[in-house]
């Protein structure tokens, strides 16, 4: 493995809401009073070539009106690792979720990575149904839509490699569109589901999230993250707070913000 196509991984904490329950994150939850926290997350892929971000989070406003408790705006997180929004050249976005899409207009220089059935999904007739629609915001799908008509959107159709060593992988279930992304690092395939799976807990027990389009895309997502990973212990959730407790900050000063993935997890 060259210096070109491996990569150290961060996540970066954004935004948190403790006030949630079991019922809200597993289908057949069986304690469903009980307490299940949620954090928020964007990713940041890095080398000495070149700087992917995975999502771009949401921003005061979405926070205000959701009633999340957002910590710093995602490209303030980004900061923090010397990462400057303003020059990021390319972002994944796993989907269009409000929590995954939002201030994609902090990243003025980036093409955005999307799987076409996402854009299909959002603007199409399944948006007419509540149940699915809910977890989007219109003026993020707007957005992106204005990002296509500027040259600056690249669809996908399945899996793709968008760099050396960095590939995106249509998954299914949550919604139509959802994409993972494998990234090369030197602790081997290391991969970032996103709400592929929200919590560890719903791929280790094939335990669904309730915000789904397919169950059974969804089910069969976690078999395919499970091939595409190294290991287990290579597939990071997108919405765990035991993320922050199982990988170290990168140094004293991001604690509590950011973790560094491309290393070995405690435990």
């Amino acid at each position: 493995m060259t210096g070109s196509d491996s990569y150290e991984v961060f996540a970066v904490r954004y935004a948190t809401r403790g006030q949630r329950k079991r019922l809200e994150s597993f289908i057949m939850a069986d304690d469903h009073d009980g307490p299940m926290p949620i954090d928020y997350f964007v990713w940041a892929v890095v080398n000495a070539e070149r700087t992917i971000i995975v999502d771009t989070g949401f921003d005061h406003a979405e926070a205000k009106l959701r009633n999340r408790v957002l910590t710093r705006l995602p490209r303030e997180g980004l900061a923090m690792l010397e990462i400057d929004a303003n020059r990021v050249k390319d972002v994944v976005v796993t989907h269009l979720h409000y929590d995954h899409a939002g201030t994609t207009d902090h990243f003025p220089q980036a093409r955005f990575h999307l799987q076409e059935k996402e854009m299909r999904f959002t603007t199409g007739r399944h948006m007419c149904q509540h149940v699915f629609s809910h977890a989007f915001a219109p003026e993020h799908v707007c957005k992106m839509v204005e990002h296509l008509y500027k040259g600056r959107l690249a669809f996908h159709d399945g899996d793709a490699e968008i760099a050396p060593g960095v590939s995106v992988h249509l998954i299914g279930g949550h919604t139509m569109g959802i994409q993972c992304v494998r990234v090369n690092t030197a602790r081997g395939p290391v991969l970032l589901a996103s709400d592929a799976t929200h919590f560890y807990e719903n791929i280790e027990k094939t335990a669904p999230f309730p915000i789904v389009y397919s169950v059974g895309d969804m089910v069969a997502g976690y078999d395919k993250m499970r091939k595409l990973a190294a290991s287990p212990k290579h597939i990071i959730p997108g919405h765990d707070p035991l993320v922050m407790q199982r990988y170290p900050t990168p140094r004293a000063a991001l604690d509590g913000v950011v973790v560094r993935l491309d290393v070995a997890p405690a435990g």
